[in-house]
């Protein structure tokens, strides 16, 4: 019997966490994350890991297994996910379901990306310095120039992405998407990929209340314990590049009159509320931005739910 993976994916908020587990007990599978922020363990309100009650019902891996001072990747992703699965087909399973929102990351487990170049630290160090400097608008102009694909289908809220995705154009000469254009490469299970929606206002009120209850959580805590890690790429994340705006503010660092990093023309980020406002905003924002770039992925079977 041909061996299968099974690839629930979908928009932050959607519910694939729930989805998966009913899914990988049918099939007596682990579960395979494809986040690539909910594999650091120093990160857990602001990644909506699942909860306690969720981990235990069925086993998962990629949750909490690497820490935010190791530069992490999608090719280090593709090879680490690759061994598991084709340790855990080896030791009997016939199905397996992998469950995450990465786009990314799930094409690099699909399509291989091992000829992807490796990252220039030193030119990333410079990047990151500009980002934190002068915000992302300065470094998404840069790419919309160089990889005008790029800039239309990544999270360009996401400084992070759009630093790697500079940093390849500046190193290469050539456009960070066309290195997701190469051959594919085979594997030898068979894959399916489900992709899970939700109607648009249901989807955004969904968001807008996972981010309330993150604060009610305790993401504020969270994301003060992680200072001084803030200039690190695993950090460039929404719910926690906010927060931080809004530390500067308290702290003096950014006047009234001034304006924050997280989006220029947004102002500074006075409160919590604020804070909590443009969280959600733009997490409406990448799940809009997640949904476009599978939308030209034949391969997806989309399912409402």
């Amino acid at each position: 019997m041909t061996n299968k993976l099974i690839i629930i994916l979908g928009p932050t908020a959607v519910g694939k966490t729930d989805y998966s587990i009913e899914t990988a007990l049918k099939y007596d599978s682990p579960i395979i994350s494809c986040d690539s922020r909910q594999i650091y363990k120093e990160m857990t309100i602001g990644t909506a890991v699942p909860s306690a009650e969720q981990l235990a019902a069925v086993q998962h891996y990629f949750i909490h297994s690497h820490t935010v001072t190791e530069l992490y990747t999608a090719g280090k992703y593709e090879l680490e996910a690759l061994e598991l699965i084709n340790r855990l087909f080896a030791e009997g399973h016939e199905t397996l379901v992998m469950a995450g929102g990465s786009g990314f990351y799930v094409d690099a487990l699909v399509n291989g990306l091992d000829d992807f170049p490796a990252a220039d630290l030193q030119l990333r160090d410079e990047l990151t310095r500009r980002l934190r400097e002068e915000g992302v608008e300065n470094l998404r102009m840069e790419l919309k120039a160089l990889d005008p694909e790029s800039y239309n289908t990544i999270d360009i809220a996401n400084g992070q992405r759009v630093i790697r995705a500079l940093e390849v154009c500046l190193m290469t000469g050539k456009p960070f998407s066309s290195f997701k254009t190469a051959p594919r490469k085979s594997r030898n299970f068979e894959i399916e990929k489900i992709g899970l929606t939700r109607p648009r206002e249901v989807l955004y009120d969904r968001i807008n209340r996972r981010v309330v209850q993150m604060v009610d959580d305790g993401l504020v805590d969270e994301v003060r314990s992680l200072t001084q890690y803030r200039d690190l790429a695993a950090l460039q994340t929404v719910g926690y590049k906010e927060i931080f705006d809004w530390f500067d503010y308290q702290d003096g660092l950014v006047s009234a009159e001034g304006f924050g990093p997280t989006t220029p023309g947004d102002g500074p980020v006075t409160s919590l509320d604020r804070a909590v406002e443009l969280i959600q905003r733009n997490t409406r924002r990448y799940a809009k931005r997640q949904l476009s770039y599978w939308g030209r992925d034949k391969d997806i079977r989309w399912m409402e739910i």
